[in-house]
């Protein structure tokens, strides 16, 4: 049985081992699902989810996650990119670039966004644009662009066909774009 995410903090605090353990039995897998969408290789995938598990083991305490899942993911997340980026640097991963791509072809600009006020205040039109969304929505979109799952894992998630997510997310893409566009950024 899972420990609930309270305690498992709670043992980190204690700096117990366990905390460790209980993360990874309650949240590995999903984890690694999370790198290995983004590295293609399992090997990286978990060394990522050990980094991460490191980074939170030297995070908690003194910070106190709330959700802890989202901290995590965020943590596995942030190092997938960046061991991919290394890994990447002269050839091309073609999942998480097709990804990738499909959402810069969305958002490419004819002015570079330079400055981090700029990066701010695109990330909250953007979770803007999410909260405008219905859950389905949101939660392809999220999937794909966030989390750079295969359009064949979200489908069979939903329960809905390969071509209807595709068309989904096309739609999305368009959206994204006339709500930022509405928002004030040249597209």
């Amino acid at each position: 049985m899972d420990l609930e995410d309270s305690k498992i903090i709670e043992l980190f605090f204690e700096r117990s081992e366990q905390a460790i353990i209980e993360l990874s039995d309650k949240y590995g897998k999903r984890c690694t699902a999370i790198a290995s969408n983004i590295l293609n290789d399992l090997r990286d995938a978990e060394e990522c989810v050990n980094d991460a598990y490191l980074a939170v083991w030297n995070s908690v305490p003194p910070e106190k996650p709330n959700p802890l899942l989202t901290y995590l993911c965020k943590i596995v997340r942030n190092l997938a990119i960046k061991r991919y980026r290394a890994n990447t640097a002269k050839k091309r991963n073609s999942h998480y670039d097709i990804a990738f791509d499909e959402l810069c072809e969305a958002l490419k600009s004819k002015e570079n966004i330079e400055t981090e006020l700029e990066e701010k205040r695109l990330s909250a039109a953007i979770n803007g644009f999410l909260e405008s969304l219905d859950k389905e929505n949101r939660i392809i979109f999220v999937r794909r662009y966030y989390f750079s799952e295969s359009i064949s894992d979200i489908a069979l998630l939903l329960g809905i066909s390969n071509h209807a997510v595709s068309v989904k997310l096309s739609r999305l893409r368009e959206r994204l774009k006339k709500y930022l566009t509405k928002e004030g950024f040249i597209l």
